[in-house]
């Protein structure tokens, strides 16, 4: 379960955010309305939502995900592969401290992005892209093991990180879209096969039971709530226009 959330409000610069989508620049205004929405959906799970105020010298840093990775038992400051990202690192380190006594560090030449990352228990599967580096993911590794976890590596062909195609739902469940439903390192799963023309719904996140998702993919909304969940759709239309996605907006711990 759940307890904490962190979230950043968008700052005018997310217009200018890194993107491969092709779909526009994002609104600003829309965005920001859309924001909002998922600090609502957030609030729905039975959390403690912190919202840190935008900053603009980093268009992409709403997406609060990648420069740390929350842990059950330590939070670790990552090295981002995105070089222009690399000082929402600092940004955010002070706000960890106050929620971690433990708290650890990806040094260079090591990177990673945590959106390359998916906790199952007190495994972690860390994708290898082209965000997250072979050193960046064996620091990763060695300091899980440290803590009493795990961590092993899957290696991406077709998309940015991880997360991009999986999100694990707990009780055995993934939904998977594309390159990751034949993974082998996946397969003792249940696997919810997302269509590729509703890919973008792959990024889904479970919280406290109930599952959030992007709104407007039919069909992987009947899968997920055939599986029991009570599901809560949020419009993340501004935020795909800079490959981000439902939870790449949010810490979860």
């Amino acid at each position: 379960m759940f307890n904490h959330i962190i979230v950043r409000t968008p700052c005018h610069a997310l217009i200018d955010g890194l993107t491969s989508a092709h779909l526009g620049k994002p609104v600003y205004e829309k965005a920001l309305e859309q924001h909002d929405s998922y600090i609502q959906a957030l609030r729905q799970c039975d959390v403690d939502v912190t919202i840190l105020p935008p900053t603009e010298d980093y268009p992409d840093s709403v997406f609060v995900e990648d420069p740390v990775l929350c842990t059950p038992h330590c939070a670790i400051l990552n090295r981002t592969g995105a070089e222009s990202r690399r000082g929402e690192t600092a940004l955010i380190a002070d706000t960890i401290r106050r929620f971690y006594d433990k708290v650890e560090s990806i040094e260079a030449p090591g990177t990673v992005e945590a959106g390359d990352i998916m906790m199952v228990g007190t495994h972690f599967y860390i994708g290898h892209s082209a965000r997250t580096n072979p050193e960046g993911a064996r620091q990763m590794i060695a300091i899980l093991e440290k803590h009493g976890m795990s961590g092993s590596i899957v290696r991406l062909e077709k998309v940015l990180h991880l997360k991009t195609g999986l999100s694990y739902l707990e009780h055995n469940n993934l939904l998977a879209a594309g390159e990751f439903v034949t993974k082998p390192e996946f397969q003792k799963f249940n696997i919810i096969e997302i269509p590729q023309e509703e890919a973008y719904a792959a990024n889904s996140i479970w919280v406290n039971d109930r599952v959030i998702m992007p709104s407007g993919y039919p069909t992987a909304l009947a899968k997920v709530k055939a599986l029991g969940y009570e599901v809560i759709e949020v419009d993340t239309s501004e935020f795909r226009k800079i490959d981000g996605g439902v939870s790449c907006m949010s810490l979860r711990f």
